[in-house]
């Protein structure tokens, strides 16, 4: 089966080389010049661990080839993919579908023969109707069908996730679109993993109500953490009491500065906006998008307070800027709010991450000073806070750490460092949502 990928973004990427190694022929069609050249290169121009692999593997075995021309791209396709960007439109959260339905007309003015085209980007209700209404403007005698089929890919796992999936969500039309994917996905019949196949509404809007219920749960643990603390509950304990109910689940359930990324924060915001479209409004979606836009905002505050009130002219060393760890992604990552309020404050911010160094500088403010590694950041630092739970942070002892820095302070929002062990070394350590020595839990409550 040939299938052609249009957009060699992480979803493009990732989907291409996962079906290349399922055996098909798979062309990934890149307009951005300086993308496609990495590629053609076989440079990736994104970190996700085990894709350079998978991707160089695949090239060397022909079943995976770039280009830059959508006639070569599309000649002798029989599933075309449309992974291209769908970002939050400025002033109104809506998904931006330039590039959706540009693809779609382009699709329509080359396809030669017949095709099921799939919106494998992240859409709204009612695009996969609108791409089919595109495609017969400009050719009424075209053979197509539509579907819609969702990725929940994620960062850091993408390639576990695509080759053993919790489910494959494909919306169609008709028998046929399904005929033919269900042989796309026929690799993962072997392994029992279970299709649902749906209307394409009803799968366009899976996607958003799968990832705003995740982010629902995020943010619901985050606001258990901060009653946690303030009545000397610890939110870890807690969250496995909740997680071993088979009903809920323990995913999503770690507490932190709040979540970002590609997909949770513009997909909340869309489904707020189509429920509001609908004339159905999302409220509790709408909550969680608001509770989490503060709470970044909030923990840049905790980090003021935890220095004494004031940051001015203090050494804050920053441990992790990506929105998670095993990624380079920066988009809406916590440490954009907490870094620029820090470094508005007065202070003199040292960071390091281990992958997103070059991606975390267009979004961080004149000023910051980037590490090369995390022990140069943490050198003769007043405070440090951990922003990003990368491995490589969790193995540092205590006693190394007071060696290394000039102040006494840690302010842990990922809570990778044991409480005891930081306060016997004398820290002065917080954490998020777990119990507080009974004198610290009392002068808290007294605060408030």
């Amino acid at each position: 089966m040939r299938v052609t990928m249009i957009g060699g973004g992480y979803v493009g990427l990732v989907s291409g080389a996962c079906f290349a190694e399922f055996g098909m022929e798979v062309v990934v069609v890149e307009v951005d010049v300086r993308k496609l050249e990495a590629l053609q290169a076989g440079r990736i121009p994104i970190f996700e661990p085990g894709l350079d692999r998978l991707v160089t593997d695949n090239v060397a075995a022909r079943r995976l080839s770039f280009t830059g021309s959508l006639d070569e791209g599309l000649d002798g396709a029989e599933v075309v993919f449309i992974a291209v960007g769908t970002p939050s439109r400025r002033g109104d959260g809506h998904a931006d579908l330039t590039y959706v339905y540009q693809a779609a007309e382009q699709i329509a003015r080359r396809l030669k023969g017949y095709a099921v085209i799939v919106t494998k980007s992240t859409v709204p209700v009612g695009t996969g109707r609108r791409v089919a209404e595109i495609m017969r403007e400009v050719r009424p005698d075209l053979d197509f069908d539509i579907a819609s089929n969702p990725e929940f890919l994620r960062e850091g796992n993408a390639i576990s996730d695509f080759m053993r999936p919790d489910r494959v969500v494909i919306g169609v039309e008709n028998e046929r679109a399904e005929e033919v994917l269900r042989t796309l996905y026929r690799p993962l019949f072997l392994i029992e993993t279970p299709m649902v196949v749906t209307s394409i509404e009803t799968a366009e809007l899976t996607k958003y109500a799968a990832n705003s219920f995740l982010a629902m749960k995020v943010t619901f643990i985050n606001e258990v953490a901060d009653l946690c603390e303030r009545v000397g509950a610890d939110v870890h304990d807690l969250a496995r009491g909740m997680g071993l109910d088979g009903r809920i689940g323990r995913k999503f359930l770690h507490a932190g500065p709040g979540f970002g990324g590609s997909c949770f924060p513009k997909d909340t915001l869309a489904m707020a906006r189509i429920g509001q479209d609908a004339g159905a409004p999302q409220r509790l979606v709408e909550t969680v998008v608001a509770v989490n836009d503060s709470r970044k905002s909030i923990m840049a505050r905790r980090v003021v307070l935890a220095c004494g009130g004031s940051v001015r002219g203090k050494r804050i060393a920053i441990w992790g800027l990506t929105f998670k760890p095993e990624t380079d992604d920066m988009r809406d990552a916590p440490s954009i709010p907490i870094v620029s309020r820090l470094v508005e404050d007065g202070a003199e911010v040292c960071v390091f991450d281990p992958e997103g160094m070059e991606q975390a500088k267009p979004h961080l403010p004149p000023g910051v000073v980037y590490a090369g590694d995390a022990i140069e950041a943490v050198t003769d630092a007043d405070a440090l806070v951990v922003v990003t739970e990368w491995n490589i942070f969790r193995a540092m002892a205590p006693a190394r750490l007071k060696g290394l820095m000039r102040g006494r302070v840690i302010v842990d929002l990922r809570n990778i460092f044991d409480p005891a062990a930081m306060r016997a070394a004398g820290f002065s350590y917080g954490s998020i949502g777990r119990a507080l020595p009974p004198a610290e839990t009392q002068e808290k409550r007294g605060a408030a």
